[in-house]
């Protein structure tokens, strides 16, 4: 199957599964819990700006998660639970590719 029949199959059933009845369709809810990013930052033992860094964002962004002015969502709320669960996480992950 080439490339283009492989994206074209994938749209096709993108199409499918968007026009289909609602109560044809199974959705799952997962609840992401809200986490302590100072303390999780604090468990690492990096700053803010090595935490931010490792994690791909902006030390503004860190910032205003720790002060309380933003919460995180979506990807980093889920990496930052699992940092919660195992703060070397990353620095593991990082060291794997280098």
């Amino acid at each position: 199957m080439s490339a283009y029949d492989s994206i074209l199959q994938g749209l096709n059933e993108a199409l499918a599964y968007s026009d289909a009845p609602a109560d044809d369709c199974v959705t799952h809810q997962v609840r992401v819990p809200s986490v302590d990013v100072a303390a999780i930052r604090t468990r690492t033992g990096l700053s803010q700006a090595q935490f931010a860094r490792s994690i791909g964002v902006a030390k503004g962004t860190l910032l205003n998660w720790e002060h309380g002015r933003r919460q995180p969502t979506g990807p980093a709320q889920v990496l930052l639970a699992m940092l919660d669960k195992r703060p070397s996480l990353v620095s593991e992950l990082l060291a794997a590719v280098r």
